[in-house]
């Protein structure tokens, strides 16, 4: 891909910056109720989707790290995290279909656990320092669609008052930073500012030219014609 994305990528850095210095001053107030560590993989069996920002930034990173055997079987492990994560979606999607509240769905989908395809069998992140926000806010207390989340392993108490991060205001940053990317490059699919995508779908999805809408797909060549044989 030849777009120079660092310009977004430079804005998407400084919302991580933010949110690590929130994490931290959180956990400095509320050591005792803090329990995240090295090894503790609660949160990589979340189920969570990534902005286009944040999807491209990671694909970006895990490109630029790994490299033959390697990034093959990392993409083995992204592809059939993926496959879980659809069949996940398609049985919500169904249920919804059939009249389901769309709160029970929801509520059933936060017990879904997916080992995230990054979760190496040392249970340590192998992109740790590009960890996407979700990762970076979870064991201190977040909310999203009024709906307020802490971790099971954390101190925090339920009914307590605690500094809360409100990740709708996040997940809106990240796709106000996706919207600018694709006006100034003058994208054709202005819609991809909503697209939400699995961190798996991230790793192995081809995000070119012509899926950033900024290109033509490509013609294919017409297959030669068959002579037809005269008869004798």
């Amino acid at each position: 891909m030849d777009l120079d994305l660092n310009p977004y990528f430079k804005k998407y850095e400084a919302l991580v910056a933010t949110a690590d210095a929130v994490f931290e001053r959180v956990k400095q107030a509320h050591a005792d109720c803090v329990k995240c560590g090295e090894r503790c993989a609660d949160c990589c069996f979340a189920l969570f989707d990534l902005t286009l920002i944040e999807a491209l930034y990671i694909h970006h990173k895990f490109k630029e790290k790994f490299k033959g055997s390697a990034k093959v079987e990392l993409v083995e492990k992204a592809n059939r995290a993926d496959r879980q994560v659809y069949k996940i979606k398609r049985k919500a999607f169904k249920a919804l279909q059939e009249g389901k509240n769309e709160g029970e769905i929801l509520a059933e989908m936060a017990f879904e656990r997916v080992r995230c395809p990054l979760l190496n069998e040392k249970d340590l992140c192998d992109l740790y320092e590009n960890r996407p926000l979700t990762c970076r806010f979870y064991g201190i207390p977040t909310a999203i669609g009024g709906a307020g989340h802490t971790c099971g392993k954390s101190g925090f108490k339920e009914g307590e008052p605690y500094p809360t991060v409100n990740l709708d205001t996040i997940n809106n940053q990240l796709q106000q930073i996706s919207a600018e990317l694709l006006r100034d490059i003058k994208s054709k699919n202005i819609k991809l500012a909503d697209l939400l995508v699995p961190l798996s779908s991230s790793m192995v999805m081809d995000f070119n030219e012509v899926f950033l809408g900024v290109a033509e797909e490509p013609e294919k060549d017409a297959p030669p014609k068959r002579r037809s044989r005269k008869r004798r």
